[in-house]
């Protein structure tokens, strides 16, 4: 997978599939999966570190988490995202930071919206590093928001949407991902754009879907939005095998015989 097969894809009319990863254990699995691409996501904060929001995602933890991922994942194209402003402080910080992450094993990096930093991507672009937007509800402004709402529902909403999405195009980026938006607004979108649209709480019009891996699998059993659907119960599953496992200790079965050295 590369930034021109996730063009083909949309020319092709084929969906691409995207899921977030933390860790090199899950990233070895990701490689053995027919899943298009991986993100290296500042949920991470949220999903590995226990904060409240993405802003506790800095520099160093994607560095580390991007890095972690690239030694089991293969083959598989990966996009990190860029920490809460450290695309607002210019072209320098900015292509410092991309060069980081990239150096840790991203193959692209991804930013949230697009006023007052289109240069900046501009210049990334044009500097050789790929990027992906990243509109709609915007996690890393969820205090601006006054919290997790869904974005453009109102018509002026949706015309800003629709303004900033042509900007990310015009700018360079390779890819939008459309974050909880009207259906009907990420159709509009998917169909003016050139550039492949990455759905999540933006209904099935997108030319690709992407999902928390640890919510897609049922591991977080107190959190599930709308648009989650769970494709396991490993949550589940992982509690009973630890209540199996306490159950075979407390018995005295395990280890037996056969698991002990002579």
């Amino acid at each position: 997978m590369s930034v021109t097969d996730f063009l083909r894809a949309k020319t092709e009319g084929r969906k691409l599939s995207m899921v977030t990863c933390y860790d090199y254990t899950f990233a070895r699995l990701l490689s053995q999966s027919a899943i298009d691409a991986i993100l290296i996501g500042d949920s991470a904060a949220m999903v590995m570190h226990g904060h409240s929001s993405t802003i506790n995602a800095e520099l160093e933890l994607m560095r580390y988490h991007t890095a972690a991922v690239a030694r089991g994942a293969g083959e598989k194209f990966l996009v990190a995202d860029m920490p809460f402003l450290s695309f607002r402080k210019g072209v320098s910080a900015a292509l410092d930071t991309a060069h980081q992450l990239m150096r840790a094993g991203a193959h692209a990096v991804k930013l949230e919206g697009v006023d007052g930093h289109d240069d900046v991507i501009e210049a990334m672009t044009q500097s050789g590093i790929p990027v992906m937007g990243h509109l709609g509800l915007q996690p890393q402004s969820v205090h601006a928001y006054g919290g997790y709402k869904v974005q453009g529902r109102s018509e002026e909403q949706a015309k800003e949407i629709l303004r900033q999405a042509r900007l990310l195009q015009h700018a360079g980026a390779f890819a939008v991902v459309l974050e909880c938006i009207p259906v009907c607004l990420a159709k509009e979108i998917t169909q003016e754009l050139a550039i492949p649209t990455i759905g999540i709480g933006a209904g099935p019009h997108c030319d690709g879907q992407i999902l928390v891996l640890q919510d897609m699998l049922g591991m977080n059993l107190d959190f599930q939005p709308k648009f989650v659907r769970t494709f396991s119960q490993t949550g589940r599953g992982v509690i009973d095998a630890l209540d199996q496992y306490n159950t075979a200790v407390k018995q005295g079965s395990f280890p037996s015989r056969e698991e002990s050295y002579n």
